[in-house]
């Protein structure tokens, strides 16, 4: 049995699907700037500070571009203050997800001690109707955080096994420690985006001149680097930032406050949804009719995505996704009775606010207590269906910004879904990869709810379960998303079968 509330898939209109909006779209273009790092193997030294000269105070203005055409721009001050340094970082972007052009502001306040470590930070994202901040200082090894969003405040605490540092002050940090080409060292920083801590690491690779604003310039080039993913950042020999590379033909330049300001016109990216999606080999007709799909998958590493288990099976590299049949209607289960791995997926994180009372409130009046999971599902998903609009949407998402805006895409309806099913009860995974439309694979989010059994949901389709065409590589919470920076631009599809 396969339940669907929403328009059929094949008709689905393109506009529609996006990428999960800031846990792809900032990954993949400012992956280092914007703090979204993820955890690999090897971890080098740490760095080490002798006596230091104080860094020259700073403040750079940077063109964003993309394949020569400015999409941005970004100002950074760096400021000595009498007990460590004050860093400023504002940053502009005009982006384009499947037509629609967004302007995004990010606003980053550190204050760091001497050591170029974290002291507090200020941390601000806006993109139309959707706005969220974070404030939060260290203690010893404790990170206490204040989150706002439209709805919402919520606090909470981190223990910090060692030092933070923001990534905006990354390169401040590698002057100062000193290492020659050759070396690398590695740094734990503060993720505004997931609340969590990551490792980088960083090597110098040599120097060499560069071209800026007309005037060759010797710089120190360094590779940032996280789960195989590396931005090259040319640093000059006053310690200023002269130019950074990352995905997508994405840089950042050097130039004068006018020409950030004022210079030629601020154009959106190219499509990123489109430039990041994957060929299908063959055409997919009728996939909510598929019962089974089979498939090749190369090009990609196995570590930290999860395409094994559950409806998914891996086999080397071949990969068969298999659809889930519903548990019976009137199948219901004790709360008290969950396993803990169960339990764990009912908890509220600070951008599921699943115990706020507007929320639960909410899902009282949708939902009757004394409901099966699968017919509480149904009317969520009903819910969803008519009062949440469905456009891209570049921001974290929030439920409750969601509810409050009524609009969304695909991440924002998973992240709205999770919290109203934990809300009812029913323990609710985040999920993301890619999901077919019109001749190519797109990156999607959904979710993965317990009814009984776990089955696979997305309520941006209105389907129970989601059709075999969505390819899982990432399953838990918000955070689990970023493992899909390892994949993307790599991964090669060939669809080998399908079975209705």
């Amino acid at each position: 049995m396969k339940l669907t509330f929403a328009m059929s898939f094949k008709r689905m209109k393109p506009f529609w699907i996006t990428v999960f909006a800031f846990g792809l779209v900032f990954a993949v273009l400012f992956c280092i700037r914007l703090d979204l790092f993820s955890k690999f193997l090897y971890e080098p030294p740490k760095p080490f500070f002798s006596s230091i000269d104080a860094p020259l105070e700073r403040d750079s203005w940077m063109n964003i571009l993309q394949n020569g055409r400015k999409i941005g721009a970004s100002h950074t001050s760096f400021l000595k203050r009498e007990n460590g340094y004050l860093l400023k970082e504002t940053l502009y972007m005009r982006i384009n997800t499947m037509g629609l052009v967004q302007d995004i502001n990010l606003k980053t306040v550190g204050r760091l001690y001497p050591d170029f470590t974290l002291s507090s930070f200020d941390f601000n994202i806006s993109s139309g109707r959707f706005v969220f901040s974070a404030q939060g200082g260290v203690s010893g090894n404790v990170l206490s955080i204040k989150t706002h969003g439209l709805e919402s405040t919520g606090r909470f605490n981190i223990k910090i096994p060692e030092k933070l540092y923001l990534a905006a002050g990354i390169i401040n940090a590698v002057e100062a420690s000193g290492i020659e080409p050759g070396n690398e060292v590695a740094f734990q920083i503060f993720d505004p985006a997931t609340m969590a801590s990551e490792p980088v690491s960083v090597r110098v690779i040599e120097y060499e001149e560069i071209l800026n604003m007309g005037v060759k310039k010797r710089a120190k080039k360094i590779a940032m680097m996280f789960k195989g993913v590396t931005q090259l950042v040319w640093v000059g020999e006053n310690g200023e930032v002269i130019k950074e590379k990352g995905f997508l033909g994405i840089s950042l330049e050097k130039t004068t406050r006018d020409h950030a300001l004022f210079d030629f016109p601020v154009e959106s990216s190219q499509d990123l949804t489109m430039d990041v999606s994957v060929p299908s080999n063959v055409p997919i007709n009728n996939a909510e009719t598929l019962t089974r799909l089979e498939a090749e998958i190369s090009g990609i590493p196995y570590d930290h995505i999860s395409l094994h288990g559950g409806r998914q099976s891996l086999n080397g590299n071949f990969l068969i996704i298999n659809r889930e049949s519903l548990p019976d209607a009137t199948t219901d289960y004790d709360v008290t009775e969950l396993k803990e791995s169960q339990i764990r997926f009912l908890e509220p994180t600070p951008f599921i606010e699943s115990n706020h009372p507007k929320i639960r409130n909410l899902v009282k009046k949708i939902v009757e207590a004394d409901e099966t999971p699968l017919n509480k599902t149904i009317k969520l998903l009903d819910w969803m269906n008519k009062n949440i609009e469905k456009r891209p949407v570049i921001s974290l998402p929030d439920a409750l910004a969601v509810i409050e805006n009524r609009a969304g895409d695909c991440n924002e309806h998973a992240v709205l879904l999770a919290a109203l099913a934990r809300a009812a009860g029913i323990p609710a995974k985040l999920e993301a990869g890619l999901v077919y439309l019109n001749g190519r694979f797109y990156y999607h989010a959904w979710n993965l709810l317990y009814i009984g059994k776990w089955i696979t949901v997305d309520s941006l389709f209105g389907q129970i379960p989601a059709d075999v065409t969505h390819i899982r590589f990432s399953s838990g919470e918000l955070r689990q998303q970023l493992d899909l920076i390892t994949i993307i631009g790599k991964i090669k599809l060939k669809i080998i079968k399908q079975t209705k």
